[in-house]
């Protein structure tokens, strides 16, 4: 297959986002191939998140730890019509971004509040670094230096409406909508990370994306004012949803 026609999808996620359900969710089309976290190991042996993330020295041990060769894999991959690479934004680090230029880039929000919520039931205390809001607004502003497509989608526009908001996501990226993209079957997928059993409990027990019931948010007063911190950063990313 002729590289310069296959689509490469990039999410750019921070924690706890539904990033996991939409990988699920591309993954369900034939003319797609989808790859978990390949710069995870790169992070965290580069990082001193290897101290609190679950699994770490496995995840390390069995994935390329070299950010670079990481991504020449991601641009020299032409398996299939589709390429999606979900990633955390924070796994970047200090590399150079210029492959960017080659890649579709979807970055996917989320409330802090719910998010914090989320992630501090498997890493406790969490730090600003952690969450992935300042790099996805710096992500942003390189794409705009860049002048490059810009694609914000709130997971919660997917959970409550999934239909017209893959449609349009789909739209935007210039893929055709499949419907197969709504439901899945209950259980992992093959692609899933060797960290899945740590964090990916919910995604294996749907079906699709169900919208929740809305609950009071509990938190600490240390993440209650990680939580105002990311605020802005949150709003800044809003403002370029793909629903403008």
């Amino acid at each position: 297959m002729n590289s310069l026609e296959i689509k490469r999808i990039c999410l750019w996620s921070s924690p706890r986002n539904i990033s996991t359900a939409l990988m699920y969710s591309f993954a369900q089309r034939k003319d797609c191939k989808v790859f978990d976290e390949p710069l995870y190991g790169f992070y965290l042996v580069n990082t001193d998140a290897k101290k609190t993330h679950p699994g770490a020295e496995n995840i390390i041990h069995t994935m390329k730890t070299n950010g670079k060769e990481v991504i020449n894999h991601m641009l020299e991959e032409n398996s299939n019509p589709i390429l999606f690479f979900k990633h955390m934004t924070h796994h970047l680090l200090d590399l150079n971004l210029d492959f960017l230029s080659q890649t579709i880039n979807v970055i996917i929000t989320r409330n802090p509040r719910q998010m914090i919520a989320s992630f501090s039931k498997v890493i406790k205390n969490p730090r600003m670094e952690d969450l992935g809001y300042t790099e996805q607004c710096r992500l942003v502003n390189v794409l705009e230096d860049k002048n490059l497509p810009i694609y914000v989608v709130d997971s919660s526009s997917i959970i409550n409406n999934p239909k017209s908001t893959l449609e349009l996501l789909c739209k935007k990226t210039n893929i055709p909508f499949d419907k197969k993209m709504l439901t899945w079957k209950a259980g992992p997928i093959k692609e899933d990370g060797i960290w899945a059993k740590y964090w990916y409990k919910n995604v294996h027990t749907s079906t699709g994306f169900k919208s929740k019931q809305s609950k009071t948010i509990s938190l600490s007063k240390q993440d209650e004012a990680l939580a105002k911190k990311c605020i802005p950063y949150y709003d800044q990313l809003i403002k370029n949803s793909i629903y403008k």
